[in-house]
């Protein structure tokens, strides 16, 4: 019996690592495999139970987004185990109930992000650090115009900044690396940015640093967005306030706004956005459409154009 358990618990641990072989780093995933494996195996279970799944997953689930994910995480290690063994029970789950409840992204216009700028500019100094306004402008700035997600730019270090305005994005989400343009405008504020940095730093080689000199923790970041966003007076009227996220959204809605319209050219567009923003997949990318109703009425639109003979 004890073989048994062990090859149960094993088993989720040769999955994970195949997965994360393939590039995936599923750090939440891996530590709900390992607590539904202990579970299983504290009932005695010693292959993968539809029962055991369901049971657990109503356990420990707050809400119904979470009750799905950890079963659909169970769902695809009980597949994968079936295929060897077909003892294993694949449990029924929704694959597309998180997909349907993700949150519409709030698209900032120009002029609410020059708003967030300046109220960033204008931010309480703190001391130590007289850092904090300049952090949060180029922060900003940063986000909006290269797309980034938010745990990349923390995570920058002074040698991600490459000759001829180049960053080097580091084993980022889904361990990918690749690398990103700046505009030319964003290239001449960092330069400004890392000579007031160079004065106050200190020896942490992160590009952005918190009060007591170390690389910025989000929450801090999420924090202090929240009070840009008030002093800006942007989406204030909203029950669901903008997120700092936001801005990687509003950077790709921009980009495909100003695609063209034909087929080849749309399929190519959408694949140099999709490699751009680091995706895993291209559907993560078309996204930006569902999401956006404007994008969507004017795409329409053009497709019309298209099938009327008529250029968009």
């Amino acid at each position: 019996m004890a073989g048994e358990v062990a090859m149960l618990t094993d088993d989720a641990d040769r999955y994970i690592d195949l997965r994360r072989s393939l590039g995936f780093k599923l750090a939440k995933t891996a530590r709900h495999l390992t607590a539904f494996t202990r579970y299983a195996v504290d009932w005695g279970d010693t292959h993968v139970r539809r029962e055991t799944a369901i049971t657990w997953t109503a356990a420990v689930s707050s809400t119904p987004r979470s009750h799905q994910r950890r079963l659909g995480e169970i769902a695809l290690f009980a597949r994968f185990l079936h295929a060897e063994d077909r003892a294993h029970e694949v449990p029924h789950h929704h694959p597309n109930h998180s997909a349907a409840t993700r949150p519409a992204p709030y698209i900032y216009t120009s002029e609410e992000l020059v708003r967030m700028l300046d109220a960033a500019g204008n931010l309480r100094r703190q001391k130590p650090s007289p850092l904090r306004r300049h952090i949060y402008v180029m922060l900003i700035g940063l986000l909006a115009s290269t797309g980034l997600r938010i745990s990349e730019a923390l995570n920058l270090r002074l040698d991600d900044l490459l000759p001829d305005g180049m960053l080097h994005l580091r084993q980022t989400k889904f361990n990918k690396s690749r690398i990103v343009p700046m505009h030319a405008s964003v290239v001449e504020a960092m330069r400004a940015y890392l000579e007031v940095r160079r004065r106050f730093a200190g020896t942490d080689d992160h590009v952005f640093l918190s009060v007591d000199a170390k690389q910025m923790p989000l929450r801090t970041v999420e924090s202090t967005f929240h009070v840009i966003l008030h002093q800006a007076g942007v989406g204030q009227d909203r029950s669901r306030r903008p997120r700092i996220h936001d801005l990687r959204h509003t950077f790709a809605t921009r980009v495909l706004e100003q695609c063209a319209m034909r087929r080849d050219d749309v399929a190519r567009d959408f694949v140099a956005l999709s490699t751009y923003l680091g995706h895993a997949s291209i559907r993560h990318t078309y996204w930006y459409l569902e999401a956006t109703p404007n994008l969507m009425g004017d795409i329409a639109a053009a497709a019309e154009a298209l099938i009327d003979g008529r250029r968009p």
